[in-house]
């Protein structure tokens, strides 16, 4: 999850308003192992905390920091600012991967525009540019039928 930047449009952490949401739909989903990518503030929660030094060189710099020491097949990223993460959206997203649908995949809740969560396969990971995963091609999975995460970037 990324959670390093410093949510100067929110005016405050935002990191800390909306994580423990977005932890508790990856802990509902099949993920096995949720590692939270902090940088410009502190985070606390119970989920792995990696902090990235690099965080101000972009989301991609992050990502790559949340990477660097996970033993796995592909990795899901989500944001942290984004509370209505459905853990359905996850599993649909992982299904569609293991279903051979490709290597970079994301989600769409309406057919045409790319959201999260993300699903990068570790052949992916070299590939990941500072402005991050969107700088990507990715194969859509519907996810039409579900709630978006949201994407929370104002305190109104």
């Amino acid at each position: 999850m990324l959670a390093a930047g410093e949510a100067s449009r929110f005016g405050s952490p935002k990191q800390r308003v909306f994580l423990p949401a977005v932890v508790a739909a990856l802990e509902l989903s099949s993920v096995d192992d949720v590692v939270v990518v902090a940088g410009a503030h502190t985070i606390e929660t119970h989920a792995r905390v990696v902090h990235c030094a690099d965080w101000p060189r972009g989301p991609g710099a992050s990502l790559r920091c949340g990477l660097r020491d996970l033993d796995a097949e592909a990795a899901i990223v989500v944001l942290a600012d984004g509370p209505s993460l459905d853990p359905r959206a996850i599993d649909r997203i992982v299904a569609a991967w293991r279903g051979g649908m490709g290597d970079a995949l994301a989600a769409t809740y309406d057919a045409v525009n790319r959201s999260h969560p993300v699903l990068l396969a570790r052949a992916t990971w070299s590939t990941i540019p500072d402005e991050g995963a969107r700088a990507l091609d990715v194969t859509l999975v519907p996810c039409e039928d579900l709630s978006p995460p949201g994407d929370i970037d104002y305190d109104y």
